[in-house]
């Protein structure tokens, strides 16, 4: 009679505690996302800065994490999760202190990107951590769970914890609340955290550093270029050249003896399709909350309280849902449920079809919600996905390709949806002279008085018409991704 198979281990309670350390960076990465959207008015008067360094303050961040998730990742596996970790977090920390004290744009714009240097060694090391930390297969799907969880939370507290700070304090002050947090991490992780290396003798491979940098970086720069400035020869030039070089990249992975991305794990179709989701499902969610805050504030009137709070409801869901995916993966399979719930926010999004210009904002909360189940429980499977597909030598480097596509699904959703959105809105002009965007179109029309109220209404309606297009496109998406995860999934490679 063969033996029984062994099961793992159950986690410690130290582990768990471990987990809630790993947290806090997560959080603070998602936070520095969204809390200075809030701020850029009150630097904008203190700074004076212009246009173009209003842009890099805004996207330098995103920029650099985007750019170094891989990089990072394969860094951390070979000297060190847990060192990089406490090295990124006292880049991040640091940084974070010369931003509340910065005296100019330039200034600001160069610690943002050292922010985005320590955020992009944050998320890779605290993943792949969790990924050696917990053995056991449905621990580990929990402790992603809680993981995600504590990223979508991060994006949504920026906002409302940044409005109720800038009531009462400097706008500095968006950049100081990162430094207690990290001291609990500094506290706790040297003695609660385990090291995990890998044991690699090739030579780091420096040549794919500089071959992705130069792939990345252009790219997301030109997706994010004609989002706010439509087609450009810098943009076009810049997506072009990110292409060629992605290409070279891979090109030179698959000869590399050290590979940055370990190729052959394309080959499982089940990895595959997982990063197909992350990039599709953050770029309709992204997308759909950009124009959302804008339909919030620009259409329905609320201040920017109000439409953070607003958002708490995805978050909420996202959070939850991301918590017990692995439970509904038990339930329903991982097919059905990774598939099922990319169907669900497809629903979800096409259900903002039933927004107007007098909506009551409980309509959109509740909306938001359902989509937010769909998003928590894809983006945890997901990333416990690539996370177990991988190797634990190179659990590091598969986070951070998982952390890339969710960064460019982002980038993307913001371009593609808000241009198509953008689109749509101008081409309802109907001799009305709308402006660039229903920002610039109110604020003409208010100046105008009752002569501009027939405007307004029109560059209201409009920009509704525009947001259900895009929600409709990223909502078919969805649905198409739905069924190609489900076939995808029919023979899924083991884990």
């Amino acid at each position: 009679m063969p033996a029984p198979a062994a099961t793992a281990a159950p986690a410690p309670r130290r582990t768990w505690i471990g987990l809630a350390v790993l947290t806090l960076p997560v959080l603070l990465v998602s936070m520095d996302f969204s809390v200075l959207y809030l701020a850029m008015p009150t630097i904008v008067n203190s700074l004076d800065p212009t246009a173009t360094q209003q842009l890099w303050i805004l996207d330098i961040y995103g920029f650099m994490i985007a750019g170094l998730l891989i990089t990072m990742g394969n860094i951390g596996d070979r000297i060190g999760r847990r060192r990089i970790l406490l090295c990124g977090a006292a880049v991040f920390g640091g940084a974070s202190i010369l931003a509340a004290f910065a005296a100019d744009p330039g200034a600001l714009i160069a610690a943002r990107a050292l922010m985005g240097l320590g955020g992009a060694t944050l998320m890779p090391a605290s993943l792949a951590l969790i990924a050696n930390m917990f053995t056991d297969s449905r621990e580990r799907a929990r402790a992603i769970g809680i993981w995600t969880s504590a990223f979508a939370g991060g994006a949504a507290i920026g906002p409302v914890l940044g409005g109720l700070l800038l009531h009462q304090f400097w706008w500095g002050i968006v950049f100081l609340i990162n430094v207690p947090v990290l001291a609990i991490l500094f506290a706790a992780g040297p003695f609660i955290l385990p090291e995990f290396r890998a044991t690699s003798t090739e030579p780091f491979d420096i040549l794919g550093v500089a071959f992705s940098l130069l792939g990345i970086l252009p790219g997301v720069y030109a997706v994010k270029a004609l989002a706010t400035a439509g087609p450009s020869p810098q943009a076009i030039g810049a997506g072009v050249f990110s292409i060629v070089m992605l290409a070279v990249f891979l090109w030179h992975q698959s000869r590399a003896a050290a590979p940055l991305v370990n190729l052959s794990l394309f080959k499982n179709p089940l990895f595959s399709a997982s990063l197909a989701v992350a990039l599709v499902g953050m770029m309709a969610q992204g997308g759909i909350t950009y124009l959302a805050n804008t339909y919030l504030q620009s259409v329905l009137g609320h201040d920017v309280l109000a439409a953070a709070l607003a958002g708490l409801p995805m978050a909420v869901t996202v959070a939850t849902f991301s918590i017990f995916a692995d439970r509904v993966s038990r339930l329903l399979g991982p097919r059905f449920a990774l598939a099922g719930s990319v169907l669900l926010a497809a629903v979800a999004n096409i259900g903002f079809l039933a927004l107007g210009t007098s909506s009551p904002i409980w309509m959109y909360m509740a909306l938001s919600a359902v989509a937010g189940v769909g998003y928590g429980v894809q983006f945890a499977l997901v990333t416990d996905v690539v996370v177990g597909a991988a190797p634990p030598e190179q659990s590091g480097a598969a986070s951070g390709i998982s952390e890339t596509s969710f960064e460019l699904g982002t980038a993307l959703g913001l371009a593609l949806l808000g241009s198509l959105s953008t689109a749509v809105f101008l081409s309802h002009d109907d001799g009305h002279g709308f402006s660039d965007s229903l920002g610039e179109t109110l604020k003409r029309t208010s100046e105008l008085g009752e002569a501009g109220d027939a405007t307004a209404d029109a560059a209201k309606a409009a920009f509704v018409d525009g947001m259900h297009v895009s929600a409709t496109a990223g909502g078919a998406l969805l649905a198409i991704l739905a069924v190609v995860v489900f076939v995808a999934m029919r023979n899924p490679a083991r884990r």
